[in-house]
């Protein structure tokens, strides 16, 4: 019996730990009276679930995927826009600041393009590259100031013979609204005369500030013209190694595509500027034996402007034609001029349908209305300068774009994973034709695609 009481105290332990666990398995479900505020209902252990009358509350959507896809879209290509136009701006205005230079380089580029084929032509037939250079640039640098000095003597040799047209030109005129059918009267030809006298006299101080900024530009176009001379004798005699130095500026990945465009760039360039002298040179030589069998005066120096003006697409032509129209206007008459026009507008006619297609070809076609608002935002930013450069830049960056178009989709298929089972066939034919593709033949980017 002494056994007893000893067992009945272990029951009695055990069943007290089983009461401290049952507790405290409670307690750690309940919260914590002391994190309580005073008088705050209890919230009951379970959340009843919702009565089967109530509406049906649907979960917000992300913020995200509320908006719709195409605004999405817009919006992303709106902020990238706004990233190249900040760029575009920053950059105009960089150029604006050394408007001067870039002019005077592009210029030289220009010259460069022109003068270069007879350099390699030189070279070829056994002259060093420096004395070749030299002959070049010496008749060609030449060459450009004997025809500014000629057009400069003619119109200093005729201008009192001008002059004199003029005054004669004005008086037939004259007589010819005293004439018509327009009911002008002698007063008011003589009215018009007076206030256009009045004008120029009030405004002489203006007239003398233009005058005055006129030899600042005449300063600044010698400066550029020495520029471009200097920037034209190290582009002929260095060309290569310029534009090797260039190619080291480019990054590693995209330097072989950059050495691909820049050649068929200058091929472009120069097809352009080859062409334009062509054309050039036979606009001036018609429409100037033209004017000069309708014996209007001055007829070689309006042959010079107009080969100028040519350089200016579709807006030059427009300009020089006019001009000597308005110059047999004045000392010739009414029916001299509609000849000269008609002379005008048959050589323009010839020019746009036979020349260029047929001189410039392929390489440099660029789209009408790209190269008015090309020729008219030039214009706006550089003035005749921007409008020169104006095309050729277009043509340049539409055989860079369009080769570099080529080269990417060409290095895409060439880095795709190979295909597998029946169309490993066709891939293998498609490889063999990008193999024998345009550019291994040499071929513009134009007759890739």
């Amino acid at each position: 019996m002494s056994k007893v009481p000893g067992w009945l105290g272990r029951v009695g332990a055990g069943l007290t730990r089983m009461g401290e666990r049952l507790e405290e398995r409670r307690n750690e479900g309940a919260p914590d009276a002391d994190d309580e505020l005073p008088g705050a209902p209890r919230l009951p252990e379970s959340v009843p679930p919702p009565p089967a009358y109530a509406p049906a509350v649907p979960a917000r959507p992300d913020p995200v995927a509320a908006i719709p896809w195409g605004m999405r879209v817009a919006a992303e290509a709106g902020w990238r826009l706004l990233v190249l136009a900040g760029t575009l701006w920053v950059l105009m205005r960089a150029i604006s600041a050394v408007q001067l230079v870039v002019l005077a380089f592009v210029a030289s580029l220009l010259v460069t393009a022109m003068l270069q084929p007879t350099v390699a032509r030189l070279c070829r037939l056994g002259l060093p590259r420096g004395f070749a250079t030299a002959v070049t640039a010496i008749l060609g640098f030449v060459i450009m100031g004997l025809v500014g000095w000629f057009v400069v003597w003619q119109v200093m040799d005729n201008l009192d013979n001008l002059s004199d047209r003029v005054r004669d030109g004005i008086d037939e005129l004259k007589r010819w609204l005293l004439d018509s059918p327009f009911h002008v009267t002698e007063s008011q030809i003589n009215d018009i005369a007076e206030n256009l006298s009045d004008t120029i006299g009030t405004n002489t101080e203006e007239i003398t500030s233009a005058g005055l900024q006129g030899v600042s530009v005449m300063v600044e176009v010698l400066t550029g013209i020495l520029l471009a001379m200097f920037s034209t004798l190290f582009l002929l005699y260095d060309g290569r190694r310029i534009w090797e130095w260039v190619l080291k500026l480019v990054p590693a990945q995209a330097r072989p595509g950059v050495a691909g465009a820049g050649p068929r760039a200058w091929r472009t360039l120069t097809a352009y500027v080859r062409g334009t002298v062509i054309v050039a040179l036979i606009d001036a030589i018609f429409i100037g034996l033209g004017i000069y069998f309708l014996d209007v005066p001055l007829a070689v120096p309006l042959a010079v402007f107009i080969f100028l003006f040519a350089f200016i697409p579709l807006v030059g032509a427009v300009v020089s034609g006019a001009l000597a129209v308005v110059v047999a206007l004045v000392t010739q008459g009414v029916f001299t001029a509609l000849m000269v026009l008609v002379v005008v507008l048959a050589v323009q006619q010839l020019e746009g349908h036979v020349l260029q297609p047929f001189i410039l070809g392929r390489a440099v076609r660029v789209h009408p209305l790209a190269v008015v608002l090309a020729v008219a935002c030039g214009g706006l930013t550089a003035g005749i300068g921007g409008a020169v450069v104006a095309v050729p830049l277009v043509a340049v960056t539409n055989t860079v774009v369009g080769y570099l178009r080529v080269y990417g989709r060409e290095q895409a298929l060439r880095h795709s994973p190979p295909p597998h089972g029946s169309t490993s066939l066709d891939a293998a034919a498609a490889t063999a034709a990008a193999e024998e593709s345009p550019p291994a033949q040499g071929r513009t980017p134009e007759e890739q695609e």
